[in-house]
């Protein structure tokens, strides 16, 4: 395999620019201050939101099923939000100057969802960050048999209701991550642009500890608490089904639209925009400036801002976003934004282009 590279032209003018403007804004305004403290003010809400919402589940003794199961959704969402504003910054070491601090908390909001943070980040750093949308190279959307997500894959027949059926297989996301996904990365030794995996014995270690938790917290403890344990199971897989959409639907818009690119590099390994284009090109933005948004869902929702300056916490998104549109105009550079309705609109014809043509 050819080592793949980004094309050279004009590689740095734009950012050059970008950034220039960027940090005046940042240091008129001591951004970096306000969003650094806004990350932790995040980070003890949704972390009380979660506590909250198990000390219910634990303490409650609902004999409702349908009560059960809203608890059991609250609770899986409330973490789903825990990673989203915390988890994510403190992967890329945006969430505090000490790294130590950094590690603790990204491994405590990830794990505590049932997913290993080790592996996850290993492939969002090493791989999605670097080439987000290119086959081969970023794990996100290597070819499955279920959906065709990307023009380099092969077309089975049937893909051509994929479009249909995705909501169906959003359902089972993280049951699939939780208990087939994770294991399956821990044995592979190469995975999309990465070679000769070895993994710690210490990590290892890590992965059957936080897997073994989740499985205590998220079954064990409430059926020791007095719920029967079929109740707790099937609130167990409906609260799956809820947050595994939920997750979805608010990050694969991301990347995966009508407007987003799948770049293809050439025979010699290269790819055909620079860096920064390719960041843009393949990113989509939805209601980026909106506070209520980045509150939510930790900036993913303003995904250029974040590919673009992935070490800055993810509450300086918004209030960048409408500089990179601005420049990104005035250099003829890509830039995507659509509402939330849009984009999950956008992604869906996607799929159904992806299932018809190619």
């Amino acid at each position: 395999m050819k080592k793949i590279t980004f094309s050279k032209q004009n590689q740095k003018d734009f950012f050059n620019v970008l950034k220039k403007r960027v940090d005046i804004r940042v240091n008129a305004q001591q951004l970096l201050v306000r969003a650094r403290k806004e990350l932790w003010v995040k980070f003890a809400f949704y972390s009380a939101l979660f506590i909250a919402c198990y000390a219910v589940l634990i303490t409650a003794e609902w004999q409702n099923t349908w009560m059960l199961m809203l608890n059991f959704s609250l609770l899986g969402l409330s973490g789903i939000l825990l990673a989203f504003n915390a988890a994510h910054d403190s992967a890329h070491g945006t969430f505090s100057r000490n790294k130590t601090l950094n590690a603790i908390i990204f491994r405590f909001t990830f794990n505590i969802n049932g997913v290993n943070s080790y592996l996850w980040k290993k492939r969002h750093v090493a791989s999605h960050h670097l080439f987000p949308n290119v086959d081969g190279c970023d794990a996100d959307i290597d070819e499955n048999i279920f959906l065709r997500l990307s023009p380099s894959h092969r077309k089975l027949k049937l893909h051509r209701f994929q479009h249909i059926y995705a909501t169906m297989l959003y359902m089972f996301y993280t049951l699939h991550w939780i208990f087939f996904k994770d294991f399956l990365y821990l044995s592979k030794k190469s995975l999309s642009n990465m070679r000769n995996i070895h993994h710690p014995l210490k990590e290892v270690v890590r992965f059957f500890f936080w897997k073994a938790i989740y499985f205590v917290l998220f079954i064990v403890l409430p059926i020791l608490a007095g719920y029967n344990w079929k109740m707790v199971l099937l609130s167990f897989i409906i609260m799956h089904f809820v947050i595994s959409v939920f997750f979805v639907w608010t990050l694969i818009i991301s990347h995966l639209t009508m407007e987003t690119a799948f770049p293809v590099q050439d025979e010699n390994g290269v790819l055909p925009f620079n860096f920064y284009r390719h960041q843009l090109a393949t990113a989509m933005d939805y209601r980026p400036r909106s506070f209520m948004m980045n509150w939510f869902l930790g900036g993913f929702n303003a995904h250029a801002a974040h590919h673009l300056f992935p070490k800055w916490p993810h509450t300086m998104n918004r209030h960048v976003t409408f500089i990179i549109q601005r420049t990104a105009a005035e250099f003829k550079m890509p830039y995507n934004s659509k509402t939330f309705v849009g984009a999950l609109i956008s992604h869906y014809r996607y799929l159904r282009v992806m299932g018809n043509e190619g």
